[in-house]
């Protein structure tokens, strides 16, 4: 049984710059799959609706994801797994661990603009993991860029090769639908009466059907027969082992905001991501799907996803094995076995129990306080997957509490938003009281402002500190060693480990040069308990 249910998993992210049309293409895969029966957008705080999976307060107020969410959902005998994205560039960080659960991704662009800089991190992260990339051509509803072009920007910018499975017929106001190369079908959709929260009605004709000069017009028709005659004859070869290791991309083309296009994607995507494969685990150990043992790895924790009840779910990636409730699993850091009595899995922040899941499932650990980003889990003794990517900080803040009576809040909201990734918590000895938190990026201060106040009622303000880099410093005894040798700023973790800080790259260098016996760790080591 868990042979067969791990194969029917499909576990995938979604990825793409800022304003590309993730969420509302997130929100138009779930309308099709059944999940949903109205798509809501994410618009302006202005907006009616919100959609499914920005479901944290100042997401729907600010119109953007600024975390990642779990989407589960079942779709013609398939169990998906969803991981929305946050796509500002200062919440990548936690973009990049989702990546590390996922098989496949979707990567969506803007067809006015192309591959954008974020697009590009992001998709070098997946190429550096092998994780096989789906492209979308989002926004064809609008001016766009020539279909060729586009296909040459990915080609160019990211050097993977193209594949398009759909073709645009016209752009802008003249977008009228997509050709599906794969069954030689035009697809022309139709506005719908009800807007966009329904499903586009759609003709299917083939290209050399002779209607179809008066279906789309008679310059349309043949502008799209020439350049699928140019596709055919000098485009690349679909291949799916190229595919499979992240060196092809099939390209589709669509409206996420109209629906032109999204149908045929998601009936394409359905055969390209792939269920679950090998993991890599410590010592060279390969971790198979079918394998008996159960392995999983912690990749997110978020506190607080339910208001009423202040609770934190720790996110976990099944790799091997099958989960039941109430089972015991060796816990690589604490080097303890514990008790995993309470599951759930996602739709947005809508969760039920789950008694048992497979490989390629992500599952919601009720966490007391055991689990942190990066943790692994496992029966039949220890065992460690390689490292979920940490990311030294870029900027700092004192925090400053403005009602002295909300210490307790305070420290409990700080401490519990540090474990779950949104910021990372240092103290400098002597002054506790006002601790220094890092992030990747600055807006990540005016998150951890809004979650402080409406989560645990503490306001807070941050005094920017004018430092850029952070080293955990192996070598030194304490900040009392690192001060003497001129350290702008000594600081500890929440581990104890003594940190260094400094403004400029000069400083960092200086450091390096006149402690030649210290070694500077951009983020802070693993280390399992003894």
């Amino acid at each position: 049984m868990a042979q067969k249910e791990f194969q029917r998993r499909r576990t995938f992210a979604i990825i793409s710059h800022p304003d590309a049309g993730k969420t509302t293409l997130t929100e138009k895969l779930l309308l099709y799959g059944g999940a949903i029966h109205a798509a809501g957008a994410v618009k302006s705080r202005k907006a009616k609706r919100s959609a499914v999976s920005d479901w944290m307060a100042l997401e729907k107020q600010r119109g953007i994801s600024v975390t990642s969410s779990v989407l589960q959902f079942e779709y013609d005998d398939i169990r998906w797994n969803l991981l929305d994205t946050p796509g500002h560039n200062d919440f990548s960080e936690d973009t990049y661990r989702t990546l590390m659960a996922a098989d496949c991704a979707i990567m969506i662009l803007d067809a006015a603009r192309g591959v954008e800089p974020q697009t590009r991190k992001l998709f070098h992260v997946c190429r550096m993991r092998n994780t096989p990339v789906v492209t979308f051509i989002n926004k064809m509803d609008r001016p766009a860029r020539d279909a060729f072009a586009l296909m040459s920007d990915v080609e160019e910018v990211l050097g993977v090769s193209t594949v398009p499975f759909t073709w645009p017929i016209g752009s802008g106001d003249l977008f009228q639908g997509v050709y599906d190369r794969r069954n030689e079908a035009v697809l022309r959709f139709e506005r719908s009466s009800e807007g966009q929260a329904k499903r586009a009605e759609m003709k299917v004709t083939g290209i050399d059907d002779p209607e179809l000069d008066s279906l789309l017009g008679e310059e349309p028709a043949q502008t799209l027969r020439d350049e699928i005659e140019l596709l055919d004859g000098a485009g690349e070869e679909w291949d799916e082992a190229r595919f499979l290791a992240g060196d092809l991309t099939p390209v589709f083309f669509g409206s996420a905001l109209t629906n032109f296009g999204v149908e045929p994607f998601l009936q394409s995507f359905k055969g390209l991501c792939p269920a679950p494969g090998q993991r890599q685990a410590s010592g060279d150990v390969t971790v198979n799907p079918s394998d008996d043992r159960f392995s999983a790895f912690v990749f997110k924790v978020q506190a607080n996803m339910d208001p009423s009840h202040r609770d934190r779910i720790a996110f976990a990636r099944i790799c091997s094995g099958k989960f039941e409730g109430g089972m015991r699993v060796h816990h690589y850091r604490l080097g303890k076995a514990i008790r995993l009595n309470r599951a759930e899995q996602f739709f947005a922040q809508d969760r039920e129990n789950v008694l048992e899941a497979f490989a390629g499932d992500i599952i919601g650990l009720y966490d007391p306080g055991l689990f942190r980003i990066g943790d692994t889990l496992s029966t039949e003794g220890p065992m460690v997957f390689d490292a979920v990517p940490r990311f030294s900080p870029e900027h700092f803040g004192r925090l400053q509490l403005l009602d002295p009576l909300k210490r307790k809040q305070l420290q409990k909201g700080i401490q519990e938003l540090s474990e779950e990734g949104t910021v990372q918590l240092f103290s400098e000895p002597g002054r506790e009281k006002d601790p220094v938190c890092g992030v990747v990026g600055r807006l990540q201060f005016e998150v951890l402002m809004f979650r402080l106040e409406h989560e645990y009622g503490a306001k807070v303000t941050f005094d920017l500190l004018p430092y850029q880099y952070a080293r955990w410093v192996e070598g030194a005894a304490d900040c009392e060693e690192l001060k003497a040798r001129r350290v702008p700023m000594a600081v500890l973790d929440r581990d104890n480990r003594p940190v260094a800080l400094f403004r400029d790259e000069w400083e960092l260098g200086r450091a390096a040069r006149d402690n030649e016996n210290w070694i500077f760790h951009e983020t802070a080591p693993i280390v399992a308990a003894a």
